[in-house]
């Protein structure tokens, strides 16, 4: 075994590595959501990968062939294509709904006016 013939797990753990510390070390909202999909690509490669058989072909059954490709993990990225598109849409819409509430999509100034506005709240409570 070389280090080449891995080269599919080696690009899956760059990728896994590169979006989660996007999503750790940044604060914009929508860097965060393109960490995500860079490691939802990095998990849709680590199915993907070990599903192809050199020299495999189609699961039908035929007498010339011998070795056949799985077709299952193929079908199962498909699905998780789909769900990580909608789940990206929903994240982009809240991230328009958290720009028009808080005027920012930076974490730390979202958290800030929070902790302001929560700071003010219980002033007015504590001074009735």
């Amino acid at each position: 075994m070389t280090l080449a013939s891995h080269f599919s797990y080696w690009v899956t753990v760059l990728l896994l590595m590169v979006g989660l510390f996007i999503v750790i070390a940044r604060d914009n909202l929508i860097k965060k959501l393109i960490g995500l999909g860079i490691f939802q690509t990095a998990v849709y490669l680590l199915y993907i990968a070990p599903g192809k058989l050199i020299g495999g072909v189609a699961p039908i059954i035929g007498g010339q062939f011998a070795v056949y490709s799985n077709p299952l993990p193929h079908v199962l990225i498909l699905t998780a294509i789909v769900v990580g598109v909608a789940t990206l849409a929903l994240g982009l819409a809240l991230v328009v709904r958290i720009k028009e509430a808080y005027g920012s999509i930076d974490e730390d100034e979202i958290l800030a006016l929070d902790a302001r506005d929560d700071a003010s709240n219980q002033a007015d409570r504590d001074g009735s």
